[in-house]
């Protein structure tokens, strides 16, 4: 069979954030598939792209990172104007803000204007995650745990695979479901909601929490573009200005060329609660 390229998915901006490079958990070909079936003028990197906290533990990088880091860097060389805004597990790369690597700039955050005019601050958020801020001891204990919980998860979607059926967060389902889980991200998207106002923006884009989420609170725009660790989202502009949330759950099974694979993909904006929580099979 004959598999013909798929035209890229052109957006004005893309979003993408944690990819945690450096891990097992990282899904990078997910990530890849994204990346090569998509195009935009301008790429956010909102931090946490390489685990820097991982790779001091425990070197592990295979080929498919490499390629993450190769297909951004040909993005660039492209055309493609990249903004890299590190994050707490890749915060080595923050003492280089302001510094420019060809169409490549690191900045500690940005305010990005859309097509319709609207203001949104860009950050990855950590700074108002008080765990990571005062007690980062924790944080590093929290991460461990939160990486056997990825363990589990992967061999779960090992046998989901052998049903015929796409990756399905069951981290990012628990999270939904445990209370103080939920409680942290409310007051973590609180806490972003209110810089975005106290400096004058329409809206806030971040990362950080792993859960991509678009709504308004108190007037305030607030948009996470999730992660490539659970939910492989990411969040899109369009050329008309609007801002949508994009879950790639697979590939095409036929294709066995990664340059004419065909992603199989969701089209959520919002994406809620309910359609993050249920497996895809079920919808």
């Amino acid at each position: 069979m004959n598999v013909q390229p798929h035209r890229p998915f052109r957006y004005r901006t893309i979003w993408i954030s944690d990819f945690h490079l450096g891990t097992r958990r990282a899904q990078t070909e997910l990530l890849l598939d994204f990346l090569r079936h998509t195009e935009s003028d301008t790429l956010y990197l909102v931090g946490d792209v390489i685990d820097n906290w991982a790779l001091k533990k425990r070197w592990y990088w295979t080929q498919t990172h490499n390629d993450v880091i190769q297909k951004i860097l040909r993005k660039a060389r492209k055309g493609t104007k990249v903004i890299y805004i590190p994050g707490n597990h890749d915060d080595y790369f923050r003492d280089f803000a302001e510094a420019r690597f060809g169409r490549i700039c690191v900045k500690l955050e940005a305010m990005h204007t859309t097509a319709s005019g609207r203001r949104y601050l860009v950050m990855h958020g950590d700074k108002f995650d008080g765990v990571v801020r005062y007690a980062k001891w924790l944080a590093v204990l929290g991460d461990r745990a939160y990486g056997l919980s990825i363990i589990i998860n992967s061999v779960f979607n090992r046998v989901r695979r052998l049903f015929g059926l796409p990756y399905w967060s069951l981290s990012a389902y628990l999270k939904y479901k445990v209370k103080r889980a939920v409680e942290f991200v409310s007051r973590f998207e609180d806490a972003l909601v209110h810089e975005a106002r106290r400096q004058g923006a329409d809206g806030v884009i971040c990362g950080h929490v792993h859960t991509p989420q678009m709504r308004d609170i108190g007037g305030v725009h607030y948009c996470n573009d999730g992660d490539w660790v659970e939910s492989c989202t990411a969040l899109v502009e369009t050329f008309a200005g609007t801002l949508e949330i994009i879950r790639w759950t697979r590939m095409d099974p036929l294709a066995t060329n990664p340059e004419v694979q065909i992603p199989i993909s969701e089209f959520v904006a919002p994406v809620t609660e309910t359609e993050l929580l249920e497996p895809a099979a079920a919808r």
